[in-house]
């Protein structure tokens, strides 16, 4: 196959925008509609037994296992934040075997649990190895900049300089300056930066005007960009699901 399907989403931890309501089995009909090769998820509640208590059909599984179903037969989950009654963090979906996957710790405040969950994939047909690296970061400037110099080391040391290479995630960028690095150093290229000339707005839901979330690649040209906004956006999350269509080669 030489054309790759990413989507990725802040999904809140299952709840909608202003958590009002219990919105995981929505997000798996809309997820399973998108029908993406990867997915890349941010703030998967892994465990809460809080909310298994107090929502009726609250799912047995983890969730990155719930919306994964039997559509995407690889998923790798970085632990990122533990509490009391469950723990949350990052998540990969993959319909290609996962070779091996990673999660390192990035926090830069005990206020705030981060992880840079990264996975090698088997894609049928490839040379080489996928790489993908998902990543939720900080809310201060200074923690991002920090954060992506610790994603850049791994990167430049672990990633093959000619290795299929995606990056997604909740950047909290509305300065747009946590990727500068990304594009000036690695050669990263982000895909809406691509197509309409600025990261998408992904943030608030309903009505987005913040471009917090992001998709970067290497070694692929990008056909398409899209952000998943629509009238009920809000009943799933309170970010926008944002993805891209990618075809090998740069």
């Amino acid at each position: 196959m030489e054309t790759l399907h990413v989507v990725t989403f802040n999904i809140h931890k299952g709840f909608s925008q202003l958590r009002r309501r219990m919105a995981v089995h929505e997000l798996r009909e809309t997820l399973h509609g998108v029908g993406a090769d990867l997915v890349f998820l941010q703030e998967v509640q892994g465990l809460s037994t809080a909310h298994a208590r107090r929502h009726r059909d609250w799912p047995e599984k983890p969730q990155h296992e719930f919306l994964a179903d039997s559509l995407w037969s690889e998923f790798a989950y970085g632990r990122n934040a533990v509490y009391d009654d469950g723990h949350h963090g990052n998540a990969i979906l993959s319909k290609f075997p996962i070779a091996r996957w990673d999660n390192q710790d990035i926090s830069q405040s005990s206020f705030e649990s981060r992880g840079m969950l990264h996975c090698e994939i088997d894609v049928p047909g490839w040379g080489q190895r996928l790489h993908c690296i998902n990543v939720h970061l900080g809310l201060i400037g200074l923690w991002r900049h920090r954060q992506v110099a610790l994603m850049c080391a791994r990167i430049e040391a672990l990633v093959p300089p000619d290795a299929p290479l995606v990056i997604a995630g909740d950047f909290n960028d509305w300065t747009r300056r946590a990727g500068m690095r990304l594009r000036h150093v690695l050669g990263l290229t982000e895909v809406f930066e691509h197509t309409s000339g600025r990261p998408a707005r992904s943030y608030p839901a309903a009505l987005p005007l913040l471009n917090l979330d992001r998709i970067y690649v290497r070694g692929f040209k990008v056909k398409l960009a899209h952000a998943h906004h629509g009238r009920h956006s809000g009943r799933l999350s309170d970010h926008v699901a944002l993805s891209a269509l990618l075809v090998r080669g740069s």
